[in-house]
């Protein structure tokens, strides 16, 4: 490479999209809940990858609590105990899911809500 091609690489525009913190929470809500879905679909063919995708749907779900319970979280006192009562729920029927006792629509209905709120805050804001 000379010098010029390597100028123009360093001032060329990036093509990194830039999310706000809002934004990067609906993709990484979606993008669990999409995995989840399409191995729930797949019968007991998808369990491995349902497992898997409950597992990660359970960390994103424990952050999700612990940034609701922390003191510097802006959210209202309401939203914040709905959200730790969320990552609760998400905890327990996910084990039963896990065992053959429940279904994961549930799980799939909860993040579909959640990613529902997200999508109209960004269009109010």
């Amino acid at each position: 490479m000379n010098a010029t091609s390597l100028a123009m690489r360093a001032y060329a525009q990036t093509t990194t999209a830039t999310h706000t913190p809002r934004g990067t929470e609906y993709q990484v809500i979606a993008r669990v809940t999409h995995r989840m879905k399409a191995a729930a679909q797949q019968g007991s063919a998808g369990f491995a990858a349902l497992a898997s995708a409950i597992a990660d749907n359970r960390r994103l779900w424990t952050a999700l609590a612990v940034d609701a319970a922390g003191a510097g979280n802006a959210l209202p006192d309401d939203v914040r105990a709905r959200i730790v009562f969320l990552a609760e729920f998400t905890h327990l029927h996910s084990r039963k899911v896990l065992t053959g006792a429940a279904s994961p629509a549930p799980l799939l209905e909860v993040n579909a809500a959640i990613l529902r709120g997200l999508r109209q805050t960004a269009g109010a804001a």
